[in-house]
């Protein structure tokens, strides 16, 4: 077992290889061949995620870091003392994310053999699919912030790939695909901005970006940290802590080539570190704290507690800014960065747009992957987010705006998958906010359980959404050979051609004819309505009761504000559900469509049973203490407790029965509202809603209904004005000025009139007129000296006499003159 963590670097790898197999050669495989190596490269993933969690759970929770063969030292840069290595970190938050991300992707990507059949790019998602997988393991296994980027990047490329897959499809569909890809891009890189910032500012503070160097401790509690460990026989592991797992006779090996790092990774000189020379490992000592440790061999966040303790300034060369501060600062940039991937106000807005993509991606984008990344940054950041008070309140205020608004626009949608998107966005206010109020294990046990029902959700609307398309192809087909299906109205063929098989005005009645589909998504809504004692109860109460006892018990504002806005965020949450469970499968089917739709395949239902067994099942991962005697058969806290081995400030709740009760009354009565209002085919009446017919509803139907006019917001203050400076930039600057102008009058005109000047003037005037000059000359001279040439010997003869004579006489001139 101590071997296990040398598998890790497998697996990003082995998804890695998957995508790298189907890009090249899919085409030539077949579907069955693609599906194959996609589908086993995600479930081998989630074997070696298992195994990291056996590894944890048998060496009492000690991490270990691990240097891949052959990335070690990733960058470095000697002379400027820059070391970043390519590090991996198995610890039980990065297993934690492991193992639902390579688990729900895995059954993802099952799903994705059914609902893709017949895609002519079919080896094309695949291949997107695992390289989305690697490269949110990469985000989730790395030791360091600059590791986490390249997955935080890595991500938000695959989801631009993957929300844009369809761009190609006719009659504008196409366009809206790629564009809505572009603003899920656009705006994750504004996001990315403030993530790069704050990494600009983490290193120049502590000249370093890993979060926790080999032998340090990462999370500290009271009293004595624990030593247990797992000795078995072979080469041995260290441990952050610097407790040595396995290892013959004690000593530390040195992992031969195996990346693991060994005992004398670990050695800080002088400071008694484990692996020092002349004493085994076995005999070194356990330490409580890293007080042990220099502060330049910690990483960024023991240097930020130390710094703290010690009250240091930062020197940023003209000035200077107390510590406190500066994590301020490097948290909000954090913060900034968690906005744009984890779509929250007010950067939420690409993420209802990105369900033009196959609903598989809508699944792995909401409950797996991308949109978790910015919680558990912020999570796996909590020791300065737990410092920085004003963030913290920041965080708080923009979790719950994001949780209301999102909840509240979710109520007035049509379309069945974004009611799903706005619901994510809704939930992922309720984890920013318990991050907000310090509850980071709350936090991260609604990320797992909402992963399960919300993968669940989407997978089941795209289930409802095949079965609708299916009836809608065969009532075509039928009209199309003249069945009796095709004659109702004899507008059936605009409507054909009209038909969205997402509007859940065209469903109804599919209870009956997708049953399988129907009941595992009522265990997803109750789940997510936190209906005891389905999952979301327990993830949803445990948020909310730390949200009383951060107000009551730490006098904390945000906590306060958290309880009574998450309540009414989780009352909107009841209340949209039950309308769309009511609107797609009860009452009778309103479409033709609806009621020709038939059962999804197996590879879509199994996928779907699996998550719904979770969807009721994970909740007890963590059930408080003295409840109904659960805490005797599951254990209590025993997700905060494992989370709590790495999160330094992760805390277990008491369970508060008034503010349960009173969250699982409302929700209950927001569901029999929302029965009373959509049941018994009231759901729509000619494609109205009916809060949209109510005097006393009608306008907040209708704001929720327009998205609160936050696209439109943003398209009057931000894009309209980007949109117009651009023009002016491209039309007017750079095409009318620096094209027509500088180009074509300056540059070009100028050169022709200088041209003309040298070629006519100067090259013909001067140069020519001194060259035909010359020749002119040389022409008249020739002419004057022709008569001399007569052809005559005797004349050649005197010349030759009168030329000798005057030789002689200028031979004999200077003697006469003399003599």
């Amino acid at each position: 077992m101590e071997y296990y963590p040398q598998l890790v670097p497998l697996i990003i790898l082995i998804p890695a290889v998957g995508a790298f197999i189907n890009l090249f050669w899919g085409y030539r495989m077949g579907e069955k061949g693609v599906a194959t190596v996609g589908t086993v490269a995600a479930a081998l993933s989630f074997v070696i995620a298992v195994l990291l969690f056996s590894y944890l759970s048998g060496s009492g929770y000690e991490a270990a870091i691990v240097n891949p063969p052959l990335l070690d030292g990733w960058i470095r840069i000697p002379s400027a003392g820059v070391e970043i290595p390519w590090q991996m970190r198995v610890d039980t938050l990065s297993v934690t994310m492991m193992l639902f991300v390579t688990g729900i992707g895995s059954l993802i990507h099952v799903y994705s053999i059914g609902y893709m059949h017949g895609d002519p790019k079919f080896h094309r998602f695949f291949t997107y699919l695992n390289m989305f997988l690697a490269f949110m393991l990469i985000l989730v296994t790395g030791n360091n912030f600059l590791m986490m980027f390249v997955g935080w990047e890595g991500v938000g490329l695959c989801s631009f790939l993957l929300i844009g897959f369809w761009f190609d499809r006719a009659k504008g569909v196409g366009w809206r695909n790629s564009n809505a890809a572009r603003k899920a891009f656009i705006v994750n890189r504004i996001g990315d901005f403030g993530l790069m910032t704050a990494l600009f500012l983490t290193f120049w503070t502590f000249g370093t970006l890993d979060y926790y160097k080999p032998g340090e401790i990462a999370a500290i509690h009271e009293g004595a940290h624990t030593e247990e460990a797992a000795a078995a026989e072979g080469e041995a592991v260290v441990t952050e802590e610097g407790a040595v797992i396995g290892g013959e006779d004690g000593h530390a090996a040195e992992a031969e080539g195996e990346g693991v790092i060994a005992a004398e990774s670990a050695e800080i000189e002088g400071e008694g570190a484990i692996g020092a020379e002349g004493e085994h490992a076995a005999e070194a000592e356990h330490y409580t704290n890293n007080d042990h440790i220099a502060t330049e061999q910690l990483g960024v966040f023991g240097q930020a507690q130390r710094f703290l303790e010690e009250g240091r300034d930062v020197n940023f060369g003209p000035f200077t800014l107390p510590i406190g501060t500066v994590i301020t600062l490097i948290t909000l940039f954090l913060l900034l960065g968690a906005t744009g991937k984890s779509a929250q106000i007010p950067l939420f807005i690409w993420l209802p747009d990105a369900m033009a993509g196959p609903t598989p991606v809508s699944a792995l984008i909401h409950a797996a992957t991308m949109v978790t990344a910015g919680v558990y940054m912020m999570v796996r950041s909590n020791v300065l987010f737990h410092e920085a008070e004003l963030t913290s309140f920041v965080v708080t205020l923009i979790g719950v705006g994001t949780a209301l608004v999102a909840g509240f626009i979710a109520l007035g949608q049509w379309d069945i998958k974004r009611v799903l998107a706005y619901s994510t966005v809704s939930q992922l206010g309720f984890m920013v906010a318990a991050v907000g109020i310090g509850a980071y294990g709350a936090a991260m046990f609604h990320l797992v359980t909402h992963a399960f029902f919300k993968a669940l959700l989407f997978l089941g609307s795209g289930s409802v959404i095949h079965g609708v398309e299916h009836g809608h192809h065969h009532v075509h087909h039928k009209a199309e050979h003249g069945g009796a299906a095709g004659h109702h109205d004899e507008a059936t063929p605009h409507i054909e051609d009209e038909f969205d098989p997402q509007d859940m005005r065209n469903m109804g009645g599919l209870r009956r004819k997708m049953p399988i589909t129907y009941w595992t998504y009522v265990i997803g809504t109750l789940a997510l309505a936190g209906i005891f004692p389905f999952a979301g109860f327990w993830s949803k109460d445990e948020i909310l009761a730390d949200s009383w006892a951060a107000g009551w018990l730490e006098g904390n504002l945000g906590g306060y504000i958290a309880l009574g806005g998450l309540l009414l965020a989780a009352g909107f949450t009841a209340f949209y559900m039950w309308r769309q469970v009511t609107l797609v499968f009860h009452g009778q089917p309103r479409t033709e469509a609806a009621d020709h739709a038939p059962e999804s395949v197996p590879s879509m239902t199994i996928p779907l049973l699996v998550l719904a067994f979770f969807s009721v099942v994970a909740g007890f991962f963590n059930v408080p203490s003295g409840l109904l005697g659960l805490d005797g058969i599951f254990g209590a806290h025993r997700f905060t407790d494992w989370l709590g081995q790495t999160v330094q400030n992760a805390h277990a709740g008491e369970f508060n029965l008034v503010i349960a009760l009173a969250a699982l009354g409302l929700a209950i009565v927001a569901i029999i509202v929302a029965a009373n209002v959509y049941g018994r085919d009231k759901g729509v009446v000619n494609h109205r809603d009916p809060l949209a017919l109510r005097r006393e509803t009608a306008p907040l139907w209708s704001l929720a209904n327009a998205r609160m006019y936050w696209d439109e917001t943003y398209n009057r203050i931000a894009e309209r004005p980007f949109n117009a400076v651009s023009q002016f930039l491209a039309n007017t600057l750079d095409w009318a000025f620096w094209h027509d102008y500088v180009h074509d009058t300056v540059i070009y005109k100028g050169f022709n009139a200088i041209g003309d000047l040298l070629s006519k003037p100067v090259d013909l005037g001067i140069i020519d007129g001194v060259v035909n000059g010359m020749g002119r000359l040389a022409r008249l001279i020739s002419g004057g000296l022709r008569p001399v040439q007569t052809g005559y010997v005797r004349t050649y003869a005197i010349t030759l006499l009168v030329g000798v004579v005057l030789v002689i006489i200028v031979i004999l001139l200077p003697l006469l003159q003399r003599g």
